[in-house]
């Protein structure tokens, strides 16, 4: 006993010392720096450093893109292209360097964040991109049949961005979940510098496609008037040149893409995983009730004909009834769709899931960019609505423009609150699969999740157990429950899904009804209305499309 009942005495109870001992253990951790201090320092020196270039080459890239949209010196627009090409010659080369190392280093192994670029993600990405590429063929094509003409520098940028293009795409597919551990500070600077291409891309990209839209007095035009003797004149010439302008959309769309996994990639950077991080492994089932697809689908081609019918008509002198026919489908769909948010959001709040609160760069990013993107459509619809108020326009146009405005506003507000409490939930499971799957583990007790459990497992362990089933009912009923809550939010999401596929498809590929129905013209005249649109218009198709991926989530976590 002697000492060593002495030494546990004095470990195990508690002196009236120990406050002070702990204060001055305290003092001492914060005052003189750890090796996990100092790491925490030299990582958010890293990040800021990495951050201020990137910002500096993001507002040069905008100085530039905003001149050469709006300027008048031809030499701008040269300087633009020649900025782009440089930026993603640079990041070539270095995913090329990156590719090239981490295939040398065989014993190199990544710590991988699960949740970072799901596979529904990196499709959209590579879709965009196949789509994208094709849209660079078509530039090339173009540039060709005009080079006795045309500056060479329109002929040399769409070659990097092809090139660019294929190695980005196949980098961030391959590497998107990667937690790079070491040469931290070159893989950070890489990885802002990726991201700061992509922006410069779809800043210069959205501008073109902006200015292309927008109304003049001889219809729509392109960001400059093509130089003397250098106009496309030939059929094919026209053909390639209309086919690229239609596929803007899906380049525009894949810089946000490969821009949004270019900075959870960068937030990852040294950032260390613990058990917890790798426990969602989630599988796609296909729904069982089939309602919110059909619902959804009819949604899509109902939107898809007014949108033909739209474009076709808008020019014609059935323009007063192709806008009626417009906003009444908004506000039918829009409606619709924000009882489906509310039902959604009801379910949640009494559902009996636990949220998930572990750290996650890519959903904290995902609700950023919806918050933010919604702001675009917000900014518009609010002029909108103070147009039509302040006019006391009585038009049936004017009343249908102004419902639209509102319900969009709602209808953007609670597809929000249901999508970021749909994704900060943990995966749906059954609760007999935490005792069942329950393992040993370095000797402590673990528990495997599986995410998605099919009724056909449900029943028949209720056969296997019929005597536990019938003695509780109250805990069948309660899974019963559980299991509709859970397809009636699957459903719900399959139907905002594709209702935002439709009005993703809308707005970017050409129409405008606000520029279409001369209210908000009149009111706050062509400069400042043009201004409004083309600023907050990008950030809503944007929205519509980053919508549909977190969706696609909230449907797999249920």
């Amino acid at each position: 006993m002697g000492d060593n009942g002495v030494d546990d005495n004095s470990t195990v109870k508690p002196t009236s010392s120990e406050p002070d001992e702990k204060f001055e253990k305290s003092s001492i951790d914060h005052n003189i720096p750890t090796t996990a201090n100092l790491q925490l320092l030299r990582k958010k020196g890293s990040r800021l450093f990495s951050g201020i270039i990137g910002l500096n080459v993001m507002l040069l890239s905008c100085v530039l893109v905003s001149s050469a949209a709006f300027g008048d010196i031809a030499v701008i627009e040269r300087e633009v292209l020649s900025l782009l090409c440089v930026l993603m010659g640079l990041t070539a080369c270095w995913m090329i360097v990156y590719l090239t190392w981490t295939a040398r280093k065989k014993n190199y192994r990544n710590l991988k964040d699960s949740h970072a670029g799901p596979i529904w993600l990196r499709m959209g990405l590579a879709s965009f991109g196949a789509c994208s590429f094709v849209m660079v063929v078509l530039k090339i094509c173009k540039s060709v049949n005009l080079i006795s003409c045309e500056s060479p520098i329109k002929i040399v940028h769409p070659v990097f961005q092809g090139v660019f293009l294929v190695i980005q795409t196949y980098f961030l597919w391959v590497y998107s979940k990667d937690c790079v551990q070491v040469q931290m500070n070159f893989t950070r600077f890489g990885l802002m510098l990726t991201l700061i291409t992509n922006l410069s891309i779809w800043i210069a990209a959205v501008t073109d496609e902006l200015l292309h839209q927008t109304p003049s007095e001889g219809g729509h035009r392109l960001v400059k008037a093509a130089p003397s003797g250098c106009s496309c004149d030939s059929a094919v010439c026209k053909s390639f040149e209309t086919g690229y302008w239609y596929l803007y959309p899906f380049n525009i769309e894949y810089s946000l893409f490969a821009s949004a996994l270019s900075y959870v990639m960068w937030k990852n950077v040294g950032r260390t995983l613990d058990n917890d991080s790798h426990s969602s492994h989630h599988s796609v089932r296909l729904p069982r009730l089939f309602v919110g697809v059909i619902l959804g689908v009819g949604v899509f081609i109902a939107g898809l004909v007014i949108f033909i019918i739209y474009e076709i008509e808008i020019s014609s002198e059935t323009k007063e009834q192709v806008l009626k026919m417009f906003y009444i489908f908004h506000i039918v769909a829009f409606a619709l769709m924000s009882l489906a948010c509310v039902a959604g959001s009801i379910i949640f709040r009494f559902e009996e899931r636990d949220a998930d609160s572990h750290k996650n760069p890519t959903r904290s990013l995902d609700v950023g960019l919806l918050i933010i993107a919604a702001l675009g459509k917000f900014i518009i619809q609010y002029f909108s609505v103070i147009a039509v108020i302040a006019t006391a326009a009585k038009e049936l146009r004017d009343v249908l423009n102004l419902v639209y405005s509102i319900l969009m506003i709602v209808q953007l507000t609670v597809q929000n609150i249901f999508i970021i409490e749909g994704i900060h939930r943990q995966a749906a499971h059954d609760e007999h699969e935490d005792h069942d799957n329950a393992v040993e583990h370095n000797g402590r007790p673990e528990i495997y999740v599986n995410t998605v459990a099919t009724d056909s497992q449900d029943n028949h362990l209720g056969a296997e157990h019929g005597h536990e089933v019938d003695a509780n009912p109250h805990s069948s009923s309660r899974r019963t429950r559980k299991n509709w809550n859970r397809r009636i939010v699957k459903e719900l999401s399959l139907f905002l899904l594709f209702s935002n596929i439709i009005f993703w498809i809308i707005p970017a590929f050409g129409a405008r009804p606000k520029f279409d129905n001369d209210r908000e013209l009149n009111f706050y005249g062509n400069t400042m209305w043009t201004s409004i649109v083309n600023i907050g218009l990008p950030f809503g198709i944007f929205y519509r499309m980053h919508a549909v991926a977190s969706l696609f989530e909230v449907y797999v976590l249920s």
